[in-house]
């Protein structure tokens, strides 16, 4: 009898545990994203290839404030209006009319300390908007070179999490689902997760952490963008903490914290 209790008050503690901890969502593409709680949540936008990576680099390196716009129109506008760099891209190609790219290789601290920049991607940047719409309690952004900045922000938090992919055109791709895994590899115990597609990211890369630079080959955002050269970009937008810092949005625009 003595041990049946004993058996019944760890379960009980155990079942308590869980009711206490905060949810955790991946959603795998934007498209999906109104089927999720996000109201009240913290959702960490993912966009490996290559916008949060270039965020993350840039804000690392010094880079005052990052102001992520929808339309390249907005991008001029406000880059005129502010004096700032204009960069984006559109299907991995600089956008005519803008000054840089969305390469983590053009941000080097020499270049971007202390200078303020306005950015449009063809995903990453349009769901963060969404996310704000959808009334998220803080939008930060995440990619595998602030990986550690990421988990350590949503710990601390201790807030339902909604691990956002930006996907490609809203279809699922693998490298924002690799980082959503990585994520959850490294605190899921803090969170409750009863999620299929939560599951299937960190089971993806716990599988494929050890070959990352080989697997993102397989990948169709790898041949797209590689046709233009970007290799050596695309093995470093899955290279942990390599800008680690944490890109918070505030007051409509992206800042290091």
């Amino acid at each position: 009898m003595d041990r049946r209790f004993f058996i019944y008050r760890k379960v009980l503690t155990y079942l308590c545990h869980l009711m206490q901890q905060p949810a955790l969502y991946t959603v795998l593409s934007p498209k999906l994203l109104s089927l999720y709680p996000v109201k009240d949540a913290v959702v960490v936008i993912i966009d490996v290839f290559r916008a949060t990576s270039t965020i993350a680099t840039a804000l690392y390196n010094g880079a005052h404030k990052i102001y992520p716009v929808d339309s390249v129109e907005q991008c001029k506008a406000l880059g005129s209006q502010l004096n700032a760099i204009t960069a984006g891209e559109r299907d991995g190609k600089v956008i005519e009319g803008l000054q840089y790219g969305n390469s983590p290789a053009e941000y080097p601290r020499t270049f971007i300390e202390g200078k303020t920049m306005v950015l449009t991607t063809t995903n990453g940047t349009k769901l963060l908007h969404m996310a704000l719409r959808e009334g998220a309690s803080e939008v930060i952004t995440g990619s595998f070179p602030n990986l550690q900045a990421v988990c350590d922000f949503l710990v601390a938090q201790n807030k339902p999490v909604i691990l956002g992919c930006s996907a490609w055109k809203d279809r699922f791709n693998l490298e924002d689902t690799l980082f959503a895994g990585a994520v959850i590899d490294a605190i899921g115990q803090h969170f409750t997760i009863h999620c299929d597609s939560s599951l299937m990211a960190v089971e993806m890369y716990r599988q494929h952490q050890n070959d990352m630079y080989q697997f993102i080959r397989k990948t169709t955002h790898w041949h797209r963008l590689a046709n233009y050269g970007l290799e050596k970009d695309l093995e470093y937008c899955v290279t942990p903490n390599v800008a680690n810092t944490l890109c918070i949005y505030r007051d409509n625009a992206l800042v290091a914290q």
